[in-house]
């Protein structure tokens, strides 16, 4: 009786192993990526100017060096308006400027009237193509300076309204 017992025993076991192996390996469940372009879109940022700051500052005042040079030169460039940089093919469209800029998740804005945080967003393009639409700011330029092979341009100032 003993021996039988040890021979299902054995049988059962092998028939276990045998199924184990025989078993397909199930796939690690992994969550696939939408295809690029697919994924949930950001908002995108929207610029609010205070209405006690519409209409109070005329132009901001960018310069532009030329890094074969080192040439520095000053330019007002009104807001809302485009300024070709002189012996060059770029072009500089001021869209906004915030005195004192903050932004709250995708809202760029003015805490204050007060020049505390000066910040002009600009549209710079090269031949007609754009290479930068971001901001620049009078105090703290190196996380958007404007990156270009010749040029540097960077906010200097601000010009208010009726000057």
């Amino acid at each position: 009786m003993k021996k039988i017992f040890k021979v299902v025993a054995i049988v059962a076991m092998a028939t276990i192993a045998v199924a184990g192996c025989k078993k397909k390996e199930e796939k690690p469940v992994v969550e696939e990526m939408p295809p690029h372009g697919m994924m949930e879109q950001k908002a995108k940022p929207v610029v609010v100017v205070p209405e006690s700051e519409k209409g109070k500052w005329k132009a901001v005042k960018l310069a532009v060096v030329d890094k074969a040079s080192g040439k520095s030169t000053e330019y007002a460039v009104e807001i809302g308006k485009s300024f070709p940089v002189p012996n060059s093919d770029l072009v500089i469209m001021v869209e906004h400027f915030l005195p004192d800029f903050t932004m709250d998740g995708n809202v760029r804005t003015s805490k204050s009237d007060e020049p505390k945080n000066p910040a002009a967003q600009v549209l710079i393009t090269e031949k007609g193509k754009e290479v930068y639409k971001n901001w620049l700011f009078m105090v703290l330029k190196s996380p958007h300076a404007f990156q270009h092979a010749k040029y540097d341009i960077t906010l200097v100032g601000f010009v208010p309204a009726g000057k």
